[in-house]
């Protein structure tokens, strides 16, 4: 198994929150095997996300997705979000 961590300041968590649900369906199709969002308790409009994938290279090609940028857009993301794949040991 393998982790996406992926951390991005928005513009308005609330907005931002309503396009990553939206988005469900999409983070499933990609082979998203489970999920939780972080908000800092610092910037309530800093998040992280935590996604598990069955496999490295699906969580190395989940960010290249043209859907997900063009969500990124959508929901408010400041700036381009800090990407790290890492596996539990």
């Amino acid at each position: 198994m393998a982790t996406l961590f992926v951390r991005h300041s928005v513009s308005d968590y609330e907005a931002w929150r309503k396009v990553y649900d939206e988005f469900f369906e999409a983070r499933k199709g990609a082979g998203v095997t489970g999920e939780a969002v972080y908000r800092s308790v610092d910037d309530p409009n800093e998040v992280t996300l935590v996604l598990d994938f069955q496999t490295i290279e699906a969580a190395h090609a989940f960010p290249n997705d043209q859907k997900l940028e063009a969500a990124y857009r959508q929901a408010g993301s400041l700036g381009a979000p800090a990407i790290w794949v890492g596996i539990k040991t």
